[in-house]
């Protein structure tokens, strides 16, 4: 009931997630491309305070759209404030990962072959990391490092890089990527609610109070600016790790942490060339130095070729056990040890008794060979059957992932193609929960591939 439960809430969550995000992400491209839009007004706005102006049409009508430099002549009676589409995003994503990695730390958050974390352990770990890392972010933003614009975004990327190999060092491979992403969120959340807003605030009360802004209110107003860019810069990447969850190829990598560095400078780059393009510098570059990279990015990630298993039979050593404990291939030498004890005792031939002795010997030490089915399916039974299940009983999982069902050769033939690339790259099992060796793992990617 407890695993039907959260996923429902995961349902819950993850819509109002992806409606808050998008309102987010499309008032943030919106309010971008506007103010890079905005061109020089008329000598009549300039007086009246306009700063820029911006004619459009959408929706069978015209738009238009000014900008002053401080404050309006008469301060309206009703202004909007951007922001509960940030505050909305992170509080349904802080849900989202209570729900999917906290609540299902076993099999999303932990890793044992890096650290064997307890829940909890893991947990508090989880926690330290991301608001540690935000506490860094604060510190640096408000000392006279975050003034500069270069220095401040190099110092950031350089820290962001640090934090990404210090997630693969620490949680699972899907849940490493998260926590970044989780970084990025809050670090853009944190710029709303400790940045902009306040500045936001401060100019509109002196506009209230019919004062001219001071020096305090312009410091506010560029430190504002500088945390909006760097929420400008952040967007795509912040996107790609939303939805990272979804292609295991790039977060189970062995150096997935540097494939995320080098997504998020892709993701950089282009946003870079339009932000050039709203200013009207038109810098192609910026759109071939990512193309050139992502290339690259493909031939280094590319997978090994997949060898086919032989159409061989397994040893009874890897034969699947009965429920009593006694393999297969012990069963069948007993049996044919009893036959030959029976025979012996029924024939006076003493060289008869001789061979049959001998055929027994034979039977003993040779062992009896099981179907390479039979072998691979007392693996996935071990290692995948777990969670792939008609019921589940891996703790946290109320029916199979994705609805795939591994339990018979035929359910692997059905679904060979996701079994090789989640096998082979990584992703499955979750975190490694059931420890799958590398061998097994080489062994299943063989053999479904050829079925």
């Amino acid at each position: 009931m407890g695993a039907y439960l959260l996923e429902w809430l995961s349902l819950f969550f993850r819509w109002f997630h992806v409606i808050a995000g998008v309102a987010w992400i499309g008032a943030s491209f919106y309010f971008v491309w506007l103010d890079l839009s905005l061109r020089k007004p008329p000598q009549w706005k300039t007086d009246k305070g306009i700063s820029g102006d911006l004619w459009a049409v959408h929706g069978g009508g015209f738009y238009e759209i000014a900008k002053y430099k401080l404050e309006p002549e008469e301060m309206p009676k009703t202004l909007h404030w951007f922001k509960w589409e940030a505050y909305t995003t992170w509080l349904t994503g802080a849900a989202m990962m209570s729900i999917v990695y906290y609540a299902n730390a076993t099999a999303y958050l932990i890793d044992p072959s890096k650290v064997p974390f307890t829940s909890i352990g893991a947990i508090a770990t989880s926690l330290l990391f991301l608001f540690g890392s935000y506490f860094i972010y604060e510190v640096i933003v408000r000392s006279h490092l975050g003034k500069n614009a270069f220095i401040f975004s190099t110092l950031i990327f350089i820290l962001l890089v640090i934090a990404s190999w210090g997630s693969y060092q620490l949680f699972s491979d899907r849940a490493s990527f998260i926590h970044i992403g989780a970084i990025l969120g809050t670090v853009m959340v944190g710029n709303v609610f400790f940045g902009i807003m306040p500045a936001q605030r401060a100019l509109v009360d002196c506009v209230r109070r019919g004062e001219k802004p001071g020096k305090e209110v312009a410091e506010l107003a560029l430190q504002a600016k500088n945390r909006s860019l760097m929420n400008n810069y952040f967007t795509l990447p912040l996107i790609f790790t939303m939805i990272s969850n979804h292609y295991p190829m790039m977060y189970a990598h062995e150096k997935g942490w540097l494939v995320l560095v080098f997504v998020g400078i892709i993701t950089a780059t282009a946003r870079h060339y339009f932000n050039q393009k709203h200013l009207g510098h038109k810098k192609p570059r910026y759109l071939v130095i990512p193309a050139v990279l992502t290339v690259l990015l493909i031939i280094w990630m590319r997978p090994e070729p997949i060898e086919p298993a032989p159409a061989m039979p397994a040893t009874a050593s890897v034969a699947p056990t009965t429920t009593n404990g006694t393999s297969p291939a012990t069963s069948t030498t007993t049996d044919s040890s009893t036959d030959t004890v029976t025979n012996a005792n029924n024939s006076s031939n003493s060289s008869a008794t001789n061979s049959v002795s001998t055929d027994a010997a034979t039977a003993e030490a040779v062992p009896v060979s099981a179907s390479a089915d039979d072998a691979m399916m007392d693996v996935v039974h071990t290692r995948c059957s777990t969670c792939h299940a008609v019921q589940p009983t891996q703790q946290g999982f109320a029916a199979p992932p994705a609805g795939i069902i591994l339990q018979t050769p035929e359910d692997l033939k059905i679904h060979k193609a996701k079994i090789v690339t989640a096998v082979q790259t990584g992703y499955m099992p979750l975190g490694n929960i059931t420890q799958l060796t590398d061998a097994e793992r080489q062994q299943l990617v063989a053999y479904a591939s050829s079925l």
